[in-house]
């Protein structure tokens, strides 16, 4: 098995202990699991769709969890009580979780089951504070002029 260390990192940065942590996350991550499929697709500069393979599933048995910047997708199948007898059973038809790391200030906006596809739309929404944004600059001439034109008020 391979891994990266990556305490190189850790001693030459300061105040990247969440995007380290994220990065061992990422490389210990059990990367054989590969059920259900899915597609991580960018649709604008700021949007991303994610879509997942859950054929067979219908919408009660998925549940989309949100917390602290973590995406879960999980699957439960209900118990198959019928009596079917299959020759040939090559629908995978198990439980699952799959879980995404968001960046911070990216929201789910949607989720649409249809084709058995689950469809997840994405937007990363930066606050006012953290948008870009034009400072005017002013000059010794408008300084000098803001307060005679408060005098003359």
């Amino acid at each position: 098995m391979r891994t990266i260390d990556f305490s190189p990192l850790y001693r030459s940065v300061v105040g990247f202990d969440r995007l380290a942590a994220q990065l061992d996350a990422a490389a210990t991550q059990d990367s054989a699991q590969g059920y259900p499929p899915y597609n991580i697709e960018r649709t604008d500069e700021n949007a991303y769709r994610i879509e997942i393979a859950v054929a067979g599933f219908r919408p009660d048995e998925l549940t989309i969890e949100v917390k602290e910047n973590l995406l879960t997708v999980t699957g439960r199948k209900a118990a198959n009580d019928d009596a079917r007898k299959f020759l040939h059973r090559g629908l995978a038809e198990r439980n699952f979780e799959r879980r995404f790391q968001l960046a911070d200030y990216v929201l789910v906006t949607d989720a649409n089951l249809a084709d058995g596809l689950l469809s997840i739309a994405l937007k990363r929404e930066l606050p006012e504070a953290l948008k870009p944004r034009t400072i005017a600059i002013s000059t010794t001439a408008d300084a000098k002029a803001l307060p005679k034109a408060k005098k003359a008020a």
